[in-house]
């Protein structure tokens, strides 16, 4: 450390000043900080803040969950909605905003509780504290004279203190003492609820490196899915450390799916009755039956298998002019949650044709839109209720060249817009259609609609750390019941002994021996405020009172 001189204002002499440098001021600084930060106020202000920031991922809608329902929410709220978007409000969970503050409050809780898992170790180790020196000036204070030795007071404390961690010892002046202290428990109990905390925190993290998450949608007639891979899937959200090479293997066969309404359209109940296979079933080939329900998951392979949802597929029939034919049952999209109206897109290749490019340009796809019970309000197609009760569709019919074979990937619920634009795919027919009505196209191709499937979401979950998240919840809760319930007490026993002459006060005759009494002071002090240590210390003083030897009371 550098040294300059300054003239002392006291005696005018010269004095050393010193002059903090760079790298000395940089070490402070970073000192500072992080005594701020590892401070129990700085964690519990994360904590606050990660409760808050968590708020946009419960409230609007998240790219990982529903991509087409964020990107509706974008576009109806226009340069707010994109802003929100740049923002990281719609993948709040994997935001650098989200988890800087997760990762501070890691610091800031490792930081807290080292010091103070050390502190509270010592303590452990240490006895009660001294029995202060002027035991009156406690909140619970009580004194008074009993005919009896010492040894006769202190062992009754012991005996009514009996759980207590209690210290004896013997003053200067001969007085002997006991310190006695009961509530540890409560410290512990502290110390659980952050390292349960801490170890949550930091499960979360690792779920998130190896978990993963996948939706995929099976028709519920007997259609099967199987865990085998990332191509299985129609979204797969996979952890950082998941390639969705060595997926959990298991199979699952849909048979049928029920749903229940009530009159005005709510749901009551999503069921699906399943089959699986998991372990040595996948050899064997047995299936092994399930009843799948909203909010009951399958468990299997360490996997979660939940029904999220359900829907329909319209199939379709094509009749070409030279007597070939298609059938296609492919899943529209609900676009209305409440009546079930979906949207969609079913898509064929002319048949018999070898050559590619007359194939591109003769390509069909069947559009628009599918009622479950169908409402029509003059041409326009809508849905009064989700359940099937009368299945119709209103149809575009569009012929051309549909991109599916230009290498960029392609929704199935819609046509590319492109080729549209583009004048490669024009609509050659619209028609509204019930079940077992057709439409004939202008070169004699015939499409009927024949018919209505379900199908159902099923969304997989797979968590290696969920054990661990259970455990260090229920030890979080463990200890804020603790650290809540427990008290931190404090009891003092002190007692001086004193010698009286009988004969003097009694007039008693010299032969009979002297009595001694003991003064005895009794001091209570509780760690924390709380109501009910004033009653426990008066029961505590009576008891070790009412122990002494009754012989030694009655004289």
């Amino acid at each position: 450390m550098s040294k300059t001189s300054e003239p002392s204002t006291e005696s005018g002499r010269e004095r050393p000043a010193y002059r903090r440098t760079p790298v000395r001021a940089a070490l402070a600084f970073l000192r500072n900080t992080w005594r701020g930060l590892t401070s129990m106020r700085t964690a519990l202000v994360l904590l606050f803040l990660l409760a808050v920031a968590a708020l946009p991922g419960a409230l609007l809608p998240q790219w990982d969950l529903n991509a087409a329902k964020t990107e509706s929410y974008i576009a109806e709220r226009g340069w707010w909605g994109e802003l929100l978007d740049r923002l990281q409000f719609f993948d709040v969970y994997s935001s650098a905003w989200f988890s800087a503050i997760y990762l501070l409050l890691m610091v800031s809780l490792i930081g807290c509780l080292v010091p103070r898992t050390g502190e509270y170790l010592r303590a452990m180790r240490a006895g009660p504290v001294l029995t202060p020196r002027n035991l009156s000036r406690l909140p619970h204070h009580l004194r008074t004279e009993v005919e009896a030795d010492p040894d006769e007071v202190l062992a009754a404390a012991r005996r009514r203190l009996r759980g207590w961690r209690i210290s004896e010892r013997t003053e200067p002046g001969g007085a002997r003492t006991i310190s006695a202290e009961r509530g540890y428990l409560r410290e512990t109990g502290n110390l659980l609820f952050h390292f349960g905390m801490l170890g949550l925190i930091a499960t979360f993290a690792i779920g998130a490196m190896y978990s993963y998450e996948g939706q995929v949608i099976v028709h519920a007639d007997g259609h099967e899915f199987c865990n085998s891979g990332v191509f299985a899937y129609d979204s797969f959200d996979p952890g950082l450390r998941v390639d969705g090479t060595q997926l959990s293997p298991f199979c699952v066969r849909v048979n049928d799916f029920d749903a229940t309404f009530t009159d005005a359209g709510q749901p009551i109940s999503y069921e699906a009755d399943i089959q699986y296979q998991a372990g040595g079933d996948l050899t064997t080939g047995a299936w092994r039956d399930y009843h799948l329900e909203v909010n009951e998951p399958l468990r299997t392979a360490g996997d979660r298998v939940y029904l999220l949802g359900h829907g329909y597929a319209p199939t379709f029939t094509v009749t070409w002019p030279g007597g070939e034919s298609r059938t296609q049952t492919i899943q529209w999209r609900p676009t209305d949650q409440t009546t079930l109206l979906s949207q969609g897109a079913t898509k064929f290749d002319p048949p018999g044709v070898t050559d590619s490019e007359q194939r591109r340009k003769n390509q069909l796809a069947i559009t628009g839109l599918f009622a479950p019970t169908a409402a029509f309000h003059g041409k326009i197609l809508s849905s009064s209720y989700p359940d099937l009760t009368d299945p119709a569709v209103a149809i575009d019919v569009m012929r051309g060249e549909l991109g599916v074979d230009s290498g960029r990937s392609q929704s199935i619920f819609e046509i590319d817009q492109r080729m549209v634009d583009s004048g490669r795919l024009s609509r050659v027919a619209r028609e509204n259609l019930r079940v077992g009505e057709s439409v004939t196209l202008d070169d004699g191709t015939r499409i009927s609609f024949d018919g209505v499937r379900r199908w159902v979401s099923l969304q997989v979950s797979h968590d290696p750390t969920q054990g661990w998240m259970l455990a260090f919840s229920i030890v979080m809760f463990a200890g804020l019941g603790a650290s809540l319930a427990v008290k931190r007490r404090r009891f003092w026993v002190r007692v001086r002994q004193e010698d009286t002459a009988n004969s003097a006060e009694t007039g008693s005759t010299a032969a009979e021996p002297d009595l001694r009494r003991a003064v005895v002071e009794l001091g209570g002090l509780a760690r924390t405020d709380q109501a009910g240590y004033g009653e426990e210390f008066a029961v505590l003083a009576r008891d070790v009172l009412e122990r002494l030897p009754q012989e030694r009371k009655a004289r």
